[in-house]
């Protein structure tokens, strides 16, 4: 089954564009910074950029930080580091148009310092609290960037990105259990609360979670639905090529082309006739 925690208008971003609760994850990562408030801390989110809307990428600044924070499913990829690149170079981008800096001119432009994390809502296993695009994609060579992110793992503590961690945890653990439905959410909304696992949060916007994870299930269902799709026409070119060629009986041709019935093989062997 997929792995969720994900949704095209997230329970992810929605959580924290609420100012108090993105101030609450700064001071996780800050605790030493006393002087950061709602009103210090600017969303510099991206919407929509190299993603099919499936992706929870955040970014926002404090005090002169530039704190991005991608989400990374229960499946792990390193493929991370990538996507970590590319909303970097994409927020610096958008930061100088909206500071009107030209860094084409002589001007040295003014630049937030950046901190990569990357929130990982499966198991920790072996995987380290750090991670390098230049050891895990150019075996440890002397790159000329780099990205360095750290990991955060589901933990002993109470602060809310561990909080957001189990409640994918929890999710999973349902739609495993209830499938995509609506029992699915309401359990684990319920399982939460009771847990005291973004309570305050689940208790005032439980409807609109409702609404963002059960259409999540319908994005999952279209997107399932279309790769169905795509794989039975690739099947279907390869089934008229090897009918073409006349060397293989139907029930050889199937193994290679699982989303076609031996029926649908004699449909295509009529329509190539047709056409020969």
């Amino acid at each position: 089954m997929h792995e969720y925690c994900i949704a095209g208008d997230s329970v992810f971003l929605d959580l924290f564009q609420n100012k108090s609760y993105l101030l609450k994850l700064y001071k996780t990562l800050h605790p030493e910074d006393t002087t950061a408030t709602e009103d210090s801390l600017t969303d510099v989110t991206i919407e929509n950029v190299l993603t099919d809307n499936l992706y929870n990428d955040l970014g926002f600044i404090a005090n002169n930080k530039l704190m991005i924070l991608i989400e990374a499913q229960s499946t792990w990829t390193m493929n991370i580091l990538v996507r970590v690149l590319l909303y970097l170079a994409q927020s610096y981008h958008e930061y100088f148009q909206r500071t009107s800096q030209n860094y084409y001119k002589s001007r040295k432009v003014k630049m937030p310092k950046p901190e990569l994390y990357v929130i990982f809502t499966g198991n920790k296993e072996w995987k380290s609290d750090k991670i390098f695009l230049s050891k895990e994609f150019f075996e440890g060579a002397d790159i000329d960037i780099e990205v360095k992110a750290k990991v955060i793992y589901e933990s002993d503590t109470d602060d809310i990105i561990n909080q957001y961690i189990i409640f994918c945890k929890v999710f999973n653990e349902q739609t495993k259990q209830y499938g995509m439905t609506q029992k699915a959410v309401t359990e684990t909304i319920r399982i939460c609360k009771d847990r005291n696992v973004l309570r305050e949060y689940l208790l005032e916007r439980e409807k609109e979670v409702v609404t963002i994870m059960m259409s999540l299930f319908d994005e999952e269902q279209i997107m399932k639905s279309f790769i169905r799709s795509e794989r039975h026409d690739a099947d279907r070119e390869t089934a008229e090529r090897m009918i073409k060629d006349g060397e293989l009986s139907f029930e050889k041709i199937a193994k290679y082309v699982p989303t076609l019935s031996i029926e649908e093989l004699k449909e295509i062997e009529t329509e190539v006739m047709q056409l020969a």
